[in-house]
């Protein structure tokens, strides 16, 4: 029974594994984030500007 022993393509998998995971969350990221690329309604720089703000207020 050699075939339970035989991990010639053990790292291929966990190299499609990873890249998998890395592209999913790169998808993902872009869905939360689509509205600051599109420009429907928010405004990342009013953001930073009150981000600044409440930083130096302490």
């Amino acid at each position: 029974m050699n075939i339970f022993k035989d991990e010639a393509g053990q790292g291929a998998a966990e190299y499609i594994l990873l890249f998998g995971g890395v592209i999913v969350i790169a998808i993902a990221a872009l869905v939360i984030y689509r509205s600051y690329f599109t420009g429907s309604g928010l405004n990342s720089d009013d953001d930073l500007l009150n981000a600044r703000a409440s930083a130096n207020k302490n």
